[in-house]
C-alpha cells in the first residue's frame, strides 16, 4: 500500500461517525442492570461478549451471571444514543451526562466496569 493511500485511509477512519451512547446489559432472570458509556457501541458489545466468553470480564458479578445462567441470560441494548455532529470532538462530558440520566432513572443499575 502506498503512503498516500495509507494516509487517506487513516483520515477516513478519523472522520468515521461511530454510534456512541450509554449501553445497558441486563440479566433477564434476575433483573440486574449494568450500564456504561461507549464511544463505539458495536465494538463495545463485541468486547464485552468476548471477555465474558473468555471468563475475563472485569465485572465479576456479570461474569458470574454469564457462567451460572449462560450467555442467553444477558441482553445487550442501548439505553441512550448520543446525537453528535463532529467526530473529532471529545464527547466524554456529553456521554457522562447521558450516563447520569440513565443512572437517575435506574438507581439500581451498576456500572459495567467497576
Amino acid at each position: 500500500m502506498d503512503a498516500n493511500r495509507k494516509k487517506e485511509l487513516k483520515q477516513q477512519w478519523k472522520l468515521r461517525h461511530p454510534q456512541m451512547g450509554v449501553i445497558a446489559i441486563q440479566c433477564e432472570e434476575t433483573g440486574e442492570l449494568f450500564v456504561g458509556v461507549s464511544k463505539d457501541i458495536p465494538a463495545e458489545f463485541n468486547r464485552h461478549r468476548f471477555q465474558l466468553a473468555a471468563g475475563l470480564h472485569p465485572n465479576k458479578r456479570m461474569q458470574e451471571l454469564w457462567r451460572q445462567r449462560g450467555k442467553e441470560c444477558l441482553t445487550f441494548g442501548i439505553a441512550r444514543e448520543l446525537d453528535y455532529e463532529d467526530p473529532l470532538k471529545d464527547h466524554a462530558d456529553e456521554l457522562q451526562e447521558l450516563l447520569d440520566e440513565v443512572m437517575a432513572e435506574h438507581p439500581e443499575a451498576q456500572p459495567i466496569v467497576q
